[in-house]
This record gives C-alpha cells, sequence and structure tokens, in this order.
C-alpha cells in the first residue's frame, strides 16, 4: 500500500460550481408536471411518496375547483400545496412554521410557478396569537416532521426532547378570517403532527360558515384530544364516513392509529 500522505486531497467545488447543484424531482399526475427540490433523501421520499402515503389527501384535494380557498396548515415543504394550485387552480395559503421547511416550501412554489396562486407564511396554527417556541425533532436541510409548537412534546403528545428550538408565532384560524387578513377558506387541509385538537378550537367560527364545504385533519385515535376533534367538528356542521376512516388508518408502525379524516359540510 503506498503511503496516504502522496494521495491527492478530493476535488474541491468553487462557490459557483455549488449553487448549481440543486437537485430536483419532477412527476406527471393528471398530464401535468409538479417538480420538488429534493436536497435530501427525504425530501426527495416525499416526492416520491406523494400518491401513495396518503392516497385519501390525493383524492380529497382533486375535489378542489379552480379560484377555490384552501389552507394548508402544517404545509411541510408544500407537495400538496402544489399538487393543489398545479392541478386545481385551487388559491392556497400555506403555513409552515420550521425554518428549514418554509425555504424549501417557497422554492417549490418558485420552481412550479405558482406564486400568483400561493402565498406562504412561516407561521404555525393554533388555538390563539402568541409568541413561543417550535421544538424540532431534528434539525436537518428539509422535509422533517413532528415538530411541536409550545410543549416540549412528540407527534403523541407525550414528553421528548427538542433536538433543536426555534422561535416560532402562532395565529389563529378565526383570527386570519375574522380580521379580513385572508378570505374565508372552503377547504381545509390540517396536519401538524400533534395540535391539531388546538387549530379547530381557534376555527370555531370559520368552521359554523357554510362555505367551508370539507376538512381534511389528521387524527391520532389513541389520543383523547384528538378523538373530541370528532364530536367537535361535526357538532359545527360536518360529517365523517367511518369506513373513509378506517381505510386511512395506520395499522402498525410509530404512527399505528393515525388516520386522514374527511370531515363534509351536511
Amino acid at each position: 500500500m503506498g503511503n496516504t500522505d502522496d494521495l491527492a486531497p478530493p476535488p474541491k467545488l468553487t462557490l459557483e460550481q455549488y449553487e448549481k447543484i440543486q437537485p430536483t424531482a419532477t412527476l406527471t399526475l393528471d398530464g401535468k408536471q409538479l417538480t420538488f427540490s429534493t436536497p435530501n433523501w427525504q425530501t426527495m421520499w416525499r416526492a416520491e411518496t406523494l400518491l401513495t402515503k396518503e392516497p385519501i389527501t390525493i383524492e380529497w384535494l382533486k375535489r378542489i375547483q379552480a379560484d377555490d380557498v384552501l389552507f394548508d396548515i402544517g404545509a411541510n415543504v408544500g407537495v400538496y400545496t402544489v399538487v393543489a394550485a398545479v392541478l386545481r387552480g385551487a388559491r392556497v395559503f400555506a403555513f409552515e412554521p420550521e425554518g428549514q421547511n418554509f425555504a424549501l416550501l417557497c422554492r417549490n412554489i418558485a420552481l412550479n410557478n405558482i406564486n400568483d396562486l400561493v402565498v406562504p407564511f412561516p407561521l404555525a396554527v393554533s388555538s390563539c396569537g402568541r409568541l413561543d417556541v417550535l421544538n424540532l425533532s431534528e434539525f436537518n436541510t428539509g422535509g422533517g416532521s413532528c415538530h411541536s409548537f409550545g410543549a416540549e412534546v412528540g407527534f403523541d403528545l407525550q414528553p421528548r426532547a427538542a433536538a433543536f428550538k426555534q422561535g416560532a408565532y402562532s395565529i389563529s384560524i378565526d383570527d386570519m378570517v375574522a380580521t379580513g387578513s385572508l378570505p374565508l377558506p372552503n377547504y381545509l387541509k390540517i396536519d401538524v403532527d400533534g395540535i391539531e385538537h388546538k387549530v379547530i378550537a381557534g376555527a370555531r367560527r370559520t368552521l359554523t360558515n357554510p362555505e367551508v364545504k370539507s376538512v381534511i385533519i389528521e387524527l391520532n385515535t389513541n389520543l383523547d384530544e384528538h378523538n373530541a376533534v370528532f364530536a367537535a367538528v361535526t357538532d359545527l356542521g360536518f360529517s365523517f364516513d367511518e369506513d373513509q376512516v378506517a381505510r386511512a388508518k395506520r395499522t402498525e408502525g410509530p404512527f399505528q392509529g393515525t388516520a386522514e379524516v374527511v370531515f363534509d359540510r351536511i
């Protein structure tokens, strides 16, 4: 074996070369191209599993009509925001408090040329407006999930040490709509990995409006707080299909018992 001191150092990228390395994934759905920034394995996985991870969500998004207003609460890097805007022509207001995810959400909006339809906000959504801490499950280059606003807990609401703490501000859906800051949403997608019940508590006035047609919420049926959401939303004039919930419910793994639940206006 030769002397390792004689080995040439690995080539270094110039700043210009590095800036050109922006990996993306493109797929075709219903005859239209969707492009996503994929700087790591998590973001690539989100692109590759777009149609299989939450098929109920894809089915639900395809019900939206052009110019309908969608609030995407917990947008992550925006894969479903992109579907709603590119495929359906929806007006989307996307909310994502985690810094790395928000940057990629904005990048994905730009890559798909939908900034005329989508407005991203670096905000958490909860029961009220307040300044607090977003407790990250991990710190990476984007695509991570299971972060918690306020309490230092996991998606199961059990105590969990944060890998990184980031400042964030929350706002309620009722405050956004009542002040006229944003238009009334016709559709609400809520997936915040734990405090879905707080999001609903801050949206009760909005949900009484008959122009809100449908809500899809990821609920963990192992949690009393989440099970209470079923009655809370149905009391506001919506119904859900138990067969749909059973079809969506995870039967194994860490998210066993979790399902996307569609509530439709009666």
